[in-house]
């Protein structure tokens, strides 16, 4: 009976561990992707949209992507984005401004800020939103094949602790019923 509660305890706290860990991975948004893939960072907006900026802080003043006035602008964009970015949704409807980042590759790896600005007050120069991103998301490239390897070990991980944990349980229950029958 004690295996009982102790493998039940063991078993709940596994639970949350797995729980937490997932729960803490989302509110990172944290992106693995793996070179040659096409990437969406998601995010959104409230009200009505006039500019949207993508931008990495080690790009300087070039910028990831930027929209304004109802057309992209593609004066002061990183020679490393032209012909690889879009929006999700060229009408933003319902305020969604993701962005698509197509054939990603190691360099693309790094910290990406989505920035809205919502009045009609017109600009000369490069947006360089002021306002504070609302999407923060940290995208992680890897080299063709890697992230199947490491999904690969994960999974084989998980099955071999099963296997061993329900073999225990079977044990303790054979051990039981013999016990039982004396």
């Amino acid at each position: 009976m004690y295996w009982r509660v102790r493998m039940v305890v063991f078993l709940g706290w596994t639970l949350l561990s797995v729980c937490l860990l997932v729960s803490a991975s989302q509110a990172q948004k944290n992106i693995t992707a793996e070179s040659g893939q096409n990437v969406t960072l998601t995010c959104r907006a409230p009200g009505n949209i006039q500019t949207v900026e993508w931008s990495r802080a080690d790009l300087g003043e070039k910028y990831v992507f930027l929209y304004r006035d109802g057309r992209e602008t593609l004066v002061h964009q990183h020679p490393s984005f032209k012909d690889r970015v879009d929006l999700q949704d060229k009408q933003m409807k319902d305020g969604n401004v993701s962005l698509i980042l197509k054939n990603v590759t190691i360099n693309d790896t790094g910290t990406y800020e989505c920035r809205v600005k919502a009045n009609k007050k017109r600009r000369r120069k490069r947006a360089n939103l002021n306002a504070p991103p609302i999407s923060i998301i940290y995208l992680h490239v890897d080299p063709p094949g890697s992230v199947g390897l490491i999904v690969g070990v994960v999974v084989a991980a998980v099955l071999i602790i099963a296997a061993f944990v329900g073999f225990v349980i079977y044990r303790k229950h054979k051990g039981e019923k013999i016990q039982g029958s004396h």
